[in-house]
């Protein structure tokens, strides 16, 4: 993938831990590709701190950064239930806890707001999630390392709105999962980034068909990144940049559709 090292250099791929040591890694170290460690499952109960001292160590090693994605399924950030909160925020702590081993440019968590379920609550919820951010939002100013918070089945950019103004620091931002927005919210980038683009710290790229989350290659869905990429240059935005294929010849997909783009010509000064 040598051909496309202007672009890896600039780009994140996901990695989840499990599969980094269980085989991944040395594709990523072989090919310098800088991975967004998935921290989903048990992986932060069942491996050690030394488990991930070995891997930080071996990015080092290559001159690779990282980035981490915080676990998500099943939390709930700000659960109305002290118990159902504390037992997502003890869980995120874990997480956080990594930062110091791994010194990641970001650490992405979802904010894991769903209208059906907490919109008749929404302020009530908006505050218990506010104290969850905050706490942790201590550690990644202890460490200098940004909280992303990304959007998955919020219909619109309400609630990270609350809670990025609420917060009001450099070291929360906002993470734009693409395929989310079509395949979750329904609606696309444009009801979404001319709001957020003071917040923008990251993007999470991976294609649909607008009906599923099936995590495609870029190009290989009915994502507008053409018209995405197009705002981002004539706004000067330059944000982390993580891709997210989930298919055998995804990745390969994602670079040469990226490597068609004005964004990342070879001329282009690096991030």
């Amino acid at each position: 993938m040598q051909q496309f090292s202007h672009i890896t250099s600039r780009c994140f791929v996901n990695g989840p831990f499990e599969r980094l040591v269980h085989g991944l890694l040395p594709l990523f170290l072989e090919n310098s590709i800088q991975p967004e460690i998935g921290l989903e499952g048990s992986v932060l109960y069942t491996y050690g701190r030394h488990d991930f001292q070995k891997v930080a160590a071996q990015l080092n090693e290559r001159g690779l950064s990282c980035t981490l994605h915080a676990p998500f399924l099943d939390l709930v950030p700000g659960s109305l239930d002290s118990t159902i909160r504390a037992a997502s925020r003890n869980k995120l702590k874990r997480a956080f806890d990594l930062i110091e081993i791994f010194e990641p440019q970001s650490i992405v968590c979802h904010l894991g707001y769903e209208e059906p379920k907490h919109g008749f609550k929404k302020d009530d919820w908006c505050e218990a999630a506010l104290e969850t951010w905050q706490d942790l939002l201590e550690t990644a100013i202890q460490y200098g390392t940004p909280i992303m918070l990304e959007n998955t089945f919020e219909p619109d950019p309400e609630m990270h709105l609350k809670i990025l103004q609420a917060l009001n620091s450099p070291y929360l931002r906002f993470c734009m999962d693409v395929g989310h927005v079509i395949s979750f919210a329904k609606n696309n980038w444009q009801d979404w980034l001319p709001t957020m683009a003071p917040y923008l710290g990251q993007l999470h790229l991976h294609d649909n068909d607008g009906c599923s989350d099936a995590h495609l290659g870029l190009g290989q869905g009915i994502f507008d990144f053409a018209g995405l990429f197009a705002f981002l240059q004539g706004h000067e935005l330059e944000p982390i940049i993580t891709l997210e294929p989930h298919h055998e010849n995804g990745l390969l997909e994602s670079l040469e559709f990226l490597n068609s783009l004005p964004y990342f010509s070879q001329t282009d000064q690096q991030l």
